[in-house]
């Protein structure tokens, strides 16, 4: 389920000394990444974990600084974790390991795509040190370091990734999970993971087509490319308000791969329709974007219930939230059948790990069991909403076959009524560069014809899983 990769609240931070640095510069961004790495650890997810340091830091202007440096972290922890371990004999505190994490992070790039340079990154690791009273002692440590790690940086770096946990950056039990479900692809799949994801706009179909947003971004003198029917992908990520048409609800942020999802249905006009676990409404947007159905926008979380509002308010467009389980319609089902259901269902997250590279680090394999039966509660209690010739879309974003394949294939033995029809299946995490044949097609080999232009344009987008089915 796209945009929720954990429940876990921000974990509480433990008691730092008042601290004075100057919030532009790099010692302070070290400073707050660490502290929410720490809250990582911790079992925070990081959007919460940075929303707090950030808020208690009183600077919102060093957020982007800030982000960079906590999000590349998740990506090589890892590595960071094994060249600490062979640099220091004795652990340090916490926080002081989590700013050498921090400035690992930074000082594993080479020089030429480096964010800063590496002088800079270890002047200001210690500078963080030094700023606070209760670690000031360990200054000589970090800058030791620091110092051993760059002159033997490549020796180092080798040597730490004969571990594969950290030449992976992903769990040990995580990267095995991935070796079983993907055996053809799984160095693909957890390269992938580790990448960026681009920014990649759903184009709203009520306003324009791609062609004419492509030729308003070229006015703009944005640079940009078709990525599917309704999507555009940016050669440069850049703040949503500076996004032309953003502001108008013209366009939506959403991964390619999510935007099948609203395709698959076969919206008609006047269709009763169910988004199921609809927060944050990028589906529920698109879905009325395609047609003027009676749509059904369900979310069990109230706070997350507001954003779907937020959404369509800005799509100019309107829905029935309602509030409640989707495993429990007695809560708010009326009586009258829905001709599509969309169970975009909690998950795993693992498919979009490379834009919430921290869910890898707070799940754990048992996470899977409880999903795959949180997952079987809600599509069972969905099914009989259905009218007869309907049809439901079971979604994840997720690549794990226990909550893809598995359960599109448990589905259809535990009810009879249930026609299995085309959908993509599993789609793994792709880049634009990587073969479209990378994507895999449905169960029975057959590739569904793709309704987004050509698959080698649309390969750039996050990891789902869609199984679509009919009732008899």
């Amino acid at each position: 389920m796209t945009d929720k990769p954990s429940r876990r609240p921000a974990a509480a931070h433990s008691r730092l000394s008042a601290i004075h640095l100057a919030p532009d510069s790099l010692a302070f961004a070290l400073d707050c990444a660490a502290q929410a790495v720490g809250a990582v650890r911790a079992g925070s997810a990081l959007p919460a974990a940075l929303q707090t340091v950030i808020a208690s830091a009183k600077h919102a202007e060093a957020r982007g600084a800030v982000q960079d440096i906590a999000y590349r972290a998740m990506r090589r922890l890892a590595l960071a974790d094994a060249l600490l371990r062979k640099l220091v004999k004795k652990a340090p505190p916490p926080h002081v390991a989590n700013v050498l994490v921090c400035a690992f992070t930074l000082l594993t790039d080479d020089e030429a795509h480096a964010a800063y340079a590496p002088f800079t990154v270890v002047d200001q690791a210690v500078s963080v040190i030094a700023a606070r009273r209760e670690f000031a002692f360990a200054k000589g440590l970090v800058n030791a370091v620091l110092r051993n790690f760059l002159r033997e940086r490549e020796t180092l770096i080798d040597e730490a990734r004969k571990d594969p946990v950290a030449r992976w950056n992903y769990p040990q039990w995580w990267i095995d999970a991935v070796k079983r479900g993907q055996p053809d692809a799984w160095e693909h799949v957890l390269e992938a993971g580790n990448e960026h994801g681009p920014l990649t706009l759903r184009v709203n179909a009520r306003h324009a087509s791609v062609d004419q947003y492509l030729a308003r971004l070229k006015d703009a003198h944005v640079e940009a490319e078709a990525a599917g029917l309704h999507a555009v992908r940016l050669k440069t990520p850049m703040p949503v308000d500076r996004i032309p048409g953003f502001d108008e609800g013209v366009v939506s942020v959403q991964d390619a791969g999510a935007q099948r999802a609203a395709q698959l249905l076969g919206l008609k006009d006047g269709m009763r329709v169910l988004d199921a676990c609809a927060a944050p409404g990028g589906k529920t947007g698109h879905i009325l974007e395609l047609a003027n159905v009676d749509l059904i926008a369900l979310e069990s979380d109230a706070e997350r219930s507001g954003r779907i509002g937020q959404n369509l308010k800005r799509l100019k467009l309107e829905a029935h939230i309602e509030v409640g389980d989707a495993g429990d319609p007695a809560q708010w089902f009326d009586g009258a059948p829905f001709d599509r259901i969309l169970a975009d269902v909690p998950c795993s997250a693992s498919g979009i790990v490379r834009r919430h590279p921290d869910i890898r680090w707070l799940r754990r394999p048992s996470d899977i069991d409880a999903l795959v039966a949180e997952q079987r509660r809600i599509v069972s209690a969905l099914w009989p909403l259905v009218a007869k010739g309907g049809e439901l879309l079971y979604v994840t974003c997720s690549i794990f076959p226990e909550e893809g394949e598995e359960q599109a294939r448990w589905f259809g033995t535990a009810h009879e009524d249930a026609v299995r029809l085309d959908a993509p299946g599993q789609l793994l995490p792709t880049a634009a560069r990587a073969s479209a044949g990378a994507v895999q097609g449905s169960p029975d080999g057959t590739n569904p014809a793709n309704p987004d232009r050509d698959a080698e344009t649309f390969a750039d987008h996050d990891g789902f899983f869609y199984a679509r089915f009919q009732k008899r």
